[in-house]
């Protein structure tokens, strides 16, 4: 799923385990997942495999279980792959390894996991979750998150700093929906009105994601004008002094 910024390039987004661990328990888990990381690194797996089935754990977790309706034990099992985010970074930094390669994969195995998860959404409302609306909601979710990132990529890549932090980004869409889910899952327990919670946390992924693009685009837009203002700023003296050159 991805590797902290420091060990794989400097332009990787946050991931979901990081956003579900705070500092301290990230120093806990990285003590704790350090010898399994030297351990891997010895067998000869490297950090770019890590990521690859960390990310399809989530996906089988999201596309197995979430479109039966099983959204507790899904949640589980995305939870225990979500943790490859500290391994495949742990096992970076004793490598060593800073590489644009790694952010890449990062990045593009994490729309991947977005998509899985709120794909299973959108199929357990399509199925025997019986709603249209919600399926839509889910369907939304989805679409938007892919959007929301990529307005930021594209910016990045005109040479706009999209500096704004939206309401609802990646990391806070997905603790959002997985919390959600594994709280709606009691309801396979005999939890009485609990199933109720994931739908008002996709209705609020939906709505924040919305607002977050809305609050990128108009950066971008200030941005892309700042900077052809001042462009033309530079211009204009330029042209001014061969024009008094000439004159003389």
């Amino acid at each position: 799923m991805g590797q902290p910024v420091a060990s794989r390039g400097h332009s990787a987004p946050p991931t979901v385990g990081k956003a579900m661990l705070n500092k301290y328990a990230r120093a806990f888990f990285t003590r704790v997942l350090t010898p399994f990381a030297a351990f891997l690194i010895r067998r000869g797996v490297s950090p770019d495999t890590v990521t690859l089935i960390g990310t399809a754990g989530v996906m089988a977790g999201a596309l197995v279980f979430y479109p039966r309706g099983e959204f507790f034990w899904g949640t589980v099992v995305i939870t225990l792959f979500v943790f490859s985010d500290l391994v495949d970074g742990n096992m970076a930094r004793q490598l060593g390894r800073s590489s644009r390669w790694g952010a890449f994969l990062d990045s593009t195995l994490d729309r991947v996991a977005d998509g899985a998860i709120f794909g299973g959404f959108a199929l357990w409302y399509a199925g025997g979750g019986d709603d249209t609306v919600l399926c839509a909601v889910s369907i939304f979710c989805l679409a938007s998150g892919q959007v929301v990132s990529y307005t930021k990529a594209r910016g990045e890549s005109i040479g706009l700093p999209v500096a704004v932090n939206g309401l609802v980004e990646r990391a806070e869409r997905l603790v959002i929906s997985l919390v959600a889910a594994g709280v709606a899952g009691f309801d396979t327990f005999g939890v009485p009105g609990i199933h109720v919670v994931l739908p008002i946390a996709l209705w609020i992924v939906a709505v924040g994601s919305l607002v977050t693009l809305i609050q990128r685009v108009v950066t971008v837009r200030r941005e892309s004008a700042e900077a052809e203002a001042q462009q033309d700023g530079q211009e204009r003296p330029e042209n001014a002094s061969h024009g008094s050159e000439a004159a003389t």
